[in-house]
């Protein structure tokens, strides 16, 4: 069995050098194994303060820094489907337009003999057609051969795959043919409906087809925040949940959304996985690529919480002193959780009604 003296007993002693009757009415505190004896009377005593245990509620919350992005499938970059000269542009920047609006008018060489290239082929497959019923009625009627009709079968089979092909190369510029005009220009059309955030066009210029976009179409109606959460925290992440998130541009703005997608990998730099939240956006005030600050909060749970400085550390495991009678105490191994604020979420290790020493513990830790 070892003695230990508190610090205030020290001071104690050295008051008393001259004087050892008083060292002997000296009070000290002991340990026994795991359990701490303090009687009343000794000055330790006092810094003791007891804390009875309780379970509260708790919400998990976590921090992290996300980026405003536009939803993939809610923008298009419209960029000229080959070098042509812009006859006329149809749109303004900040128009809204319906998915099938045209955009711009485009006129190309190369357009105008796809185009003449199709109707050539669709007037030598109707005349293979004609032929090839000519040449079927002669032969039921037993006037034709069978070689003329055999050839008029192939011809029309050759120039059927040459209008295919012809009309082929017309819907790669997202063209109907049976609805086009031979020597009209292109009519480039937005693929989605939206607003035009970018609008380069300008009537009479010849673009290239590696300019690049000219116009931009999104609806930002709705964006993604990407953000993104370390390894160890993801099992609090679900898709679903809602999510808070603010904005330099807006400090005093709450915007609220929920978690579309947690990223299936992590990243061995970062040792973090992307997470997208969906946030709606009606007034357009999120704007992308600005930055934000995101709020993940857990299921809402009644956990025990006990302020931090109460729990104590050994080499390999934590612990918190125990009251079991008046002035006696017991280490009781505990495993903890989430720090919040000055209080730390303990998971295992205590019931609601045990009573700790809450402040004043860490003047018993040397203890074994």
């Amino acid at each position: 069995m070892k003695r230990f003296t508190a610090a205030c007993g020290a001071v104690l002693i050295a008051a008393s050098c001259h004087h050892p009757e008083k060292e002997k009415e000296m009070v000290t505190w002991e340990s026994r194994g795991d359990t701490v004896i303090v009687p009343a009377n000794a000055p330790v005593s006092a810094r003791l303060h007891l804390l009875a245990v309780a379970e509260k509620p708790y919400q998990l919350q976590l921090l992290s820094a996300g980026i405003v992005k536009v939803i993939p499938n809610n923008y298009a970059e419209i960029a000229a489907p080959f070098a042509g000269r812009v006859l006329k542009s149809y749109v303004r920047l900040g128009e809204k337009v319906m998915a099938g609006a045209p955009l711009f008018a485009i006129s190309s060489p190369d357009f105008y003999a796809a185009q003449k290239a199709w109707f050539q082929a669709n007037q030598l497959c109707q005349q293979a057609v004609v032929a090839q019923r000519r040449q079927q009625d002669l032969h039921l009627h037993g006037v034709g051969a069978a070689r003329d009709l055999e050839e008029a079968n192939t011809n029309l089979a050759v120039q059927r795959q040459e209008l295919e092909n012809a009309a082929a190369a017309l819907k790669v510029f997202n063209v109907n043919p049976q609805q086009q005009v031979l020597g009209e220009p292109l009519i480039v059309r937005a693929p989605i409906a939206g607003e035009v955030i970018s609008n380069k066009l300008v009537n009479g210029q010849f673009l290239k087809g590696e300019d690049g976009p000219v116009a931009v179409v999104a609806q930002l109606s709705q964006v993604w925040i990407a953000g993104q959460v370390k390894e160890k925290d993801l099992r609090f992440i679900h898709e679903g949940d809602v999510v808070q998130m603010q904005v330099a541009a807006l400090p005093d703005t709450l915007f609220a959304g929920n978690v579309f997608h947690v990223g299936r990998t992590i990243d061995e730099n970062t040792r973090a996985a992307d997470v997208l939240i969906l946030c709606p956006n009606p007034a357009l005030r999120l704007k992308p690529g600005m930055y934000a600050s995101v709020s993940f909060k857990d299921a809402l749970e009644k956990v025990i919480t006990v302020p931090a400085r109460a729990v104590l550390q050994d080499n390999d495991y934590s612990y918190v002193l125990l009251e079991v009678h008046a002035g006696t105490y017991v280490r009781r191994k505990v495993i903890t959780g989430e720090t919040a604020g000055q209080q730390i979420v303990v998971r295992s290790g205590l019931q609601p009604g045990d009573k700790i020493i809450g402040d004043g513990a860490f003047y018993l830790s040397a203890v074994k």
